[in-house]
């Protein structure tokens, strides 16, 4: 899995330095597929979030009103496994999204120092969310179409290996490298490419499926809210393992941080023990995680990689 820092840093605003979005390649007229409504999902950290609703949803109305498509965001604290950033969908006809998706992306590089933007427009990383089955369509046969895209748009673009770690995590990241030209012209490649899959236009109206993950609510395009959940029966389950009483910190995290990107990225419920609490015979505290199976092995896995990383240091 990629960094979990976000490409976009939030700073005073700066102008942009595009005179005019770049217009998207010419389509053919009769293109049924130019015209089928379809979707795009990517990563915006926490705080690139909130500048792209604007006050009271402000700027999220306007881009929709000027795109065309429709914007919608994973609520405050649902990431992406693995990640701290939320997920943003926009759903149109690929004209419409990759308006949009201009729009959305000129707004986060506005937000860029502008000392660090004077005269050549900075390089930055978008990465894209998309199933795993449709990724083979991108890469093509012996990499040819990625390496077209490549070539094509002058933007770099990479595709994350299958994330083991996460049940149920049956999509990849594509990161796309390049001058916000270049990430536009390699988004309207990817969404036509994607476009032309009917696997991929089925997952449309279930953005977050992860079962890993408890209560991702979403509303997909057709306007109902779509609420996945576990079932009450998974929540019955609950192991205790024991961490060192000195690597609780790193479960723990700055402010909780730590445990609660666990807890989000597993769907587990997870406490742990008051300070002298220990596991019988041990100086070992006491982390007790409630979920389903599926939850809890999540859970104990991401846990025990913080713990054996810190113990791999110490030895060193």
């Amino acid at each position: 899995m990629e960094s979990t820092e976000s490409s976009y840093m939030s700073s005073p605003e700066a102008p942009r330095r595009r005179s005019s979005p770049p217009p998207p390649p010419p389509k053919s007229p009769g293109s049924d597929s130019a015209e089928k409504p379809t979707y795009v999902r990517f990563l915006v950290s926490n705080a690139a979030a909130g500048s792209v609703i604007g006050k009271g949803g402000a700027t999220i109305t306007d881009f929709q009103s000027q795109s065309g498509a429709r914007i919608q965001l994973s609520r405050n604290h649902e990431f992406f496994p693995g990640t701290t950033d939320r997920i943003i969908m926009i759903s149109g006809t690929i004209n419409e999204i990759v308006k949009a998706v201009d729009l959305v992306l000129a707004k986060l590089l506005s937000e860029l120092h502008s000392e660090e933007t004077e005269e050549v427009e900075p390089r930055t990383k978008l990465r894209l969310v998309v199933p795993n089955s449709s990724c083979g369509g991108i890469i093509g046969k012996g990499g040819s179409t990625i390496k077209s895209f490549i070539e094509e748009s002058q933007a770099g673009i990479k595709i994350s290996p299958q994330d083991n770690n996460y049940f149920g995590l049956n999509d990849r990241l594509v990161t796309v490298t390049g001058s916000l030209d270049e990430q536009m012209r390699a988004v309207d490649l990817i969404v036509s490419k994607l476009s032309e899959d009917s696997h991929y236009a089925q997952s449309m109206n279930a953005p977050f499926s992860y079962p890993a993950y408890n209560a991702m609510s979403y509303g997909p395009p057709n306007g109902t809210g779509g609420k996945f959940q576990n079932a009450k029966e998974d929540w019955s389950n609950s192991v205790t393992i024991g961490v060192a009483d000195e690597h609780i910190g790193l479960v723990l995290g700055r402010g909780g941080r730590t445990i609660m990107e666990i807890s989000q990225g597993s769907g587990a419920k997870i406490k742990i023990s008051d300070r002298g609490d220990f596991m019988s015979g041990t100086t070992d505290r006491k982390v007790t995680i409630t979920g389903s199976q599926r939850a809890i092995r999540a859970a104990e896995s991401m846990i025990m990689q913080k713990v054996s990383y810190a113990s791999e240091r110490a030895m060193d």
